[in-house]
């Protein structure tokens, strides 16, 4: 038991012991910590001090600099016044002696007008005694000869005139009559080299192609079964075909000459081909048409070449290519227009006139006649559009437009144009009347045609005398076709001036395709 308590003593103690060593340590840390941050408190305040001092050394720096500057500032800002003050002075001085040199001047100038001025007046008074004594002089002289100063001029003009009258006359006679034949040896000079620099030969187209046929049973072929091949060919190409008793010949007649020449290439390669059926004849003759477009290109790049008009629109040089086929009293319309362009370039290069513009209005100035068959209005009219629509100079459609004067002449090209297009049409054999007004004729037949409602083709043949009419069997009944030959008839009866009789015939086909697959 008395070992229990002495433990029990012992761990009490050693418990006081703990506790009081606990409480001293704590206290030595606090004691500690407080020494530590005393030291630590010394050490920023000497920071802090150093960094005042630092900072204050600094801004004395500082503030010393500036005080340089806003010196040298101040000493330079100082300087510039006084330039600028004795720039200013430099100039009030200038000034001063400008003002006093104006004043000077001035005085001057004062002095001047008024002395002018006496001058004036000196003058005045001088010109007044002059015209005194002139007016006292012709008063005097009207007095002694008893005639006024304006009958005096009258009587010494008439005396001259009458005594010098013979020799007036005459001097102005000489003068017109050398400006005259001056003028009019030149004007047939320039016209006489330009036709005789182109003198090209002339001939007239005619309406009628003869094809060579190899023998009598070809001729057959041609004609078919009761006709059937030649009325084929006839209603497709437009042309009439003239099968008599000639030995090897074919006669194509048709006054369009496109068509003519279409309706030729068809037939010779139909023979050469020797397979003459209506599925063949369609076949050659869209094969022919292409061919004749072909040329048409042709025909019109040719035309442009020779005659150096380069610059014209592929579509223009087309349409032009179309004149090939054209003709204007027998004459051929292309080159009746590629004749007028060299003539015209000649004369103008002869006058001073512009060359380029002369020639490229001579070339076009028929280029409506392509399209009059389709367009209505007068060629010039329709050539004008042409010209207008591709972007064609205006100073080749006014050189163009006034060569039958519908429309006036604005510039001398125009002139040129109208000119050369009376040399070229006016040579010998160039042109004959009767075939362009035969041509007016069968154009003025299927005019009449084409405008009846459900129309597509209209061909006069034989000279005139007969109109076959083809119409959409889906737009005109029989009836209708009936009545349609009626109301041509009656129209041409109408509008027309002919000899002898029109027969007029109206062909309604029903055709009808299908397609085995």
């Amino acid at each position: 038991m008395q070992e229990i308590t002495n433990a029990s003593v012992s761990l009490q103690n050693a418990i006081v012991l703990t506790v009081l060593g606990v409480g001293l340590g704590f206290c030595i840390g606090y004691v500690i910590r407080i020494l530590v941050a005393l030291s630590k408190k010394n050490s920023i305040e000497l920071d802090i001090k150093k960094l005042f001092i630092d900072a204050k050394e600094k801004a004395e720096k500082i503030i010393l600099t500036a005080e340089n500057k806003a010196s040298d500032t101040l000493k330079e800002a100082r300087e510039q016044i006084k330039e600028k003050e004795e720039h200013v002075q430099k100039s009030e001085e200038r000034l001063s002696k400008k003002e006093e040199y104006l004043v000077s001047k001035e005085q001057d100038i004062d002095h001047e007008v008024s002395s002018l001025k006496d001058k004036v007046a000196e003058i005045k008074a001088i010109k007044e005694k002059v015209d005194a004594q002139m007016r006292h002089t012709e008063a005097e002289l009207e007095r002694v000869s008893g005639m006024s100063k304006e009958s005096a001029i009258t009587e010494i003009l008439q005396r001259a005139e009458k005594e010098n009258e013979q020799i007036i006359t005459s001097r102005i006679y000489k003068l017109e009559n050398f400006a005259h034949e001056k003028i009019e040896d030149r004007s047939r000079e320039i016209l006489a080299t330009s036709i005789q620099r182109l003198a090209t030969s002339v001939s007239s187209d005619l309406f009628t192609t003869q094809i060579p046929i190899p023998s009598e049973e070809v001729k057959g072929k041609i004609i078919g079964k009761e006709g059937r091949n030649i009325k084929t060919f006839e209603r497709i190409s437009g042309v009439e075909v003239i099968v008599d008793d000639s030995q090897g010949f074919i006669t194509i007649s048709c006054f369009d000459p496109i068509r003519r020449q279409i309706a030729k290439i068809a037939l010779e390669n139909l023979i050469i081909d020797g397979r003459i059926q209506p599925a063949r004849i369609e076949y050659e003759m869209q094969k022919a048409e292409e061919e004749i477009q072909k040329v048409i290109k042709k025909e019109g790049e040719r035309a442009v070449y020779e005659t150096g008009v380069m610059y014209l629109d592929p579509k223009i040089i087309q349409i032009l290519g179309r004149l090939h086929f054209r003709t204007s009293y027998g004459q051929n319309v292309l080159q009746h227009s590629i004749e007028c362009a060299h003539i015209a370039g000649m004369i103008a290069a002869e006058i001073g006139a512009n060359v380029s513009v002369s020639k490229a209005g001579a070339l076009l100035h028929d280029i409506g006649k392509a399209l009059d068959h389709e367009v209505q209005g007068s060629h010039v009219e329709i050539g004008r559009k042409i010209l207008d629509k591709f972007g064609v100079s205006e100073d080749i459609i006014k050189a163009m437009q006034a060569h039958h004067e519908e429309y006036p002449y604005e510039t001398i090209e125009s002139r040129i144009v109208q000119t050369a297009d009376a040399i070229s049409g006016s040579r010998t054999g160039a042109r004959k009347d009767n075939i362009e007004q035969y041509i007016k004729r069968l154009e003025e037949l299927e005019e009449i045609a084409l405008r009846e409602h459900g129309v597509e083709k209209a061909y006069a043949l034989q000279a005139g005398r007969e109109l076959r009419v083809f119409v959409n069997s889906n737009t005109v009944n029989d009836l209708q076709a009936h009545n349609m030959a009626k109301n041509i008839a009656k129209s041409i009866e109408e509008s027309l001036k002919y000899p002898g009789e029109i027969k007029v015939s109206v062909i309604r086909e029903m055709r009808i395709t299908e397609v085995a697959r």
